[in-house]
C-alpha cells in the first residue's frame, strides 16, 4: 500500500521485478486483514515519506 494524492492505493502482489528494498518490518496484532491495512495506512512512512508498506499475515486462524 502507498499514499497517492491523499488516498490509500493498494496493489496486489508480489512482484518479482521490483527494485524496492526491505528497510525493516513491524509486527502488529490485528483482528483481520482490514484492521492490519488500517494500521499500516497510519504509518508515518506512508503518510509523509512516500514509502510503500507491505501487509502480510503471518498466522491465519482464531486468536489464542
Amino acid at each position: 500500500m502507498r499514499l497517492q494524492n491523499g488516498k490509500t492505493v493498494m496493489t496486489d502482489g508480489p512482484f518479482a521485478e521490483t527494485k524496492e528494498q526491505l528497510g525493516g518490518y513491524s509486527l502488529v496484532e490485528a483482528r483481520d486483514v482490514d484492521e492490519a491495512i488500517s494500521i499500516a495506512a497510519r504509518n508515518p512512512l506512508v503518510l509523509v515519506g512516500g514509502h510503500s508498506i507491505e501487509v502480510r499475515p503471518i498466522r491465519v486462524g482464531p486468536p489464542q
